[in-house]
């Protein structure tokens, strides 16, 4: 078997810096004890350094057990890590930016300021932690040189992992290809991609990545985070899994349920059309869709909707045909003339245009009577 893939969960930290989004510890909870029944790998469950209260909680998620890593986000800042380390979390991530952009004009800082951080910064937390993952701030902005010996340094001082982050969403996959296709190599330690989405390439750049060798991706539920949000843990997981047949530990029978959990604690509707998860996924409507998935319903779906605990549905609207509208009102014992099908067909199509939504059986009947 190939080698496992590891998704890195950071729903209650990332995904907690959408807009209007935060979490009580309940729904945090809630939340992390179903991501570790699907078998997530890692959650990334909070950041320490904004208080005690914050430290409390994450307290409480490690007393929990659960079967998966957490770890907590930092500053390479040795209050943070102290911070940290109160939690008993069993690692931590240290986030440190290396784009010129960032060093300068953010930080107004020198690499060499910043190597000798990552050396302190790593040193203090292996004495603590077991497991250290590095954070490459702004990756996709840096120099491919200085982001290579950042990682070289990285393995010298026992770092487990190294993070790179496309900090503003906007590499595009070919992009990231040419970037990093032998940073795997060149680096010998496990990768992981932390992905945004500002213009819509998350989920296609964390698969990017893995198959250029990167052992990780970050993940969200729902592809919550800052601005438009990171990779969708429900998009990467069935791609990876499902369709490159990748070594994923993840239950893709759980994701439905894990993402009204979700959709529920963050009181926000799931897109009808949102992949994977969304109402409309399974849902076909178009007459030339619905005369091809009757001769054969891998003609137009990729795989099983049972796999992630969906069921294959139809609609009738203003694209379905005469033949569609026809097998519906026979389950139903209701057999009418071609003429009177006909003129019915018009009526649907009329009607599903002006309610902007598909049409239910009673819906029909109506028009029928």
């Amino acid at each position: 078997m190939s080698e496992q893939i590891w998704l890195c969960d950071t729903t209650l930290r990332a995904g907690e810096q959408t807009p209007g989004v935060a979490f009580t510890f309940p729904e945090r909870e809630m939340i992390a004890r179903a991501l570790a029944d699907a078998g997530i790998d890692e959650m990334e469950v909070g950041v320490p350094a904004m208080g005690p209260d914050e430290v409390a909680v994450i307290k409480q998620l490690v007393s929990l057990g659960l079967p998966a890593r957490l770890v907590t986000w930092n500053r390479a800042v040795e209050s943070d890590l102290e911070a940290s380390f109160r939690t008993r979390v069993e690692g931590v991530a240290i986030s440190v930016p290396v784009s010129d952009q960032h060093l300068e004009r953010k930080l107004k800082k020198t690499r060499t300021w910043l190597m000798e951080q990552i050396g302190l910064s790593v040193t203090r937390a292996k004495k603590e932690v077991s497991y250290v993952s590095l954070g490459l701030e702004d990756a996709s902005r840096a120099d491919p040189d200085f982001i290579l010996k950042v990682c070289l340094e990285a393995r010298k001082l026992g770092v487990d992992r190294v993070r790179i982050s496309d900090t503003l969403g906007i590499l595009t996959p070919l992009e990231l290809h040419s970037r990093f296709r032998s940073l795997p190599q060149q680096a010998d330690m496990p990768l992981e991609l932390h992905a945004h989405n500002d213009l819509g390439m998350a989920t296609a750049n964390a698969v990017t990545a893995v198959q250029c060798g990167f052992r990780a991706v970050s993940v969200t539920v729902g592809g919550l985070g800052e601005r438009a949000g990171n990779a969708s843990l429900d998009e990467v997981a069935v791609v990876l899994k499902q369709i490159k047949k990748m070594n994923i530990r993840f239950d893709l029978s759980c994701l439905s349920a894990l993402s009204l959990i979700v959709s529920l604690a963050i009181h926000r509707e799931i897109a009808r059309n949102k992949p994977i998860v969304g109402k409309d996924v399974f849902t076909h409507t178009s007459s030339i869709h619905l005369d091809g998935i009757s001769k054969d319903i891998a003609n137009y779906e990729t795989f099983p909707p049972e796999t992630v605990s969906r069921q294959h549905t139809t609609a009738i609207g203003k694209y379905s045909g005469a033949k569609a509208i026809s097998g519906l009102l026979t389950t139903y014992g209701v057999n009418l003339t071609d003429l009177q099908l006909s003129e019915l067909l018009i009526k649907v199509r009329q009607v599903s245009s002006r309610l902007k939504r598909p049409l239910k059986a009673e819906d029909i009947f109506n028009l029928i009577s």
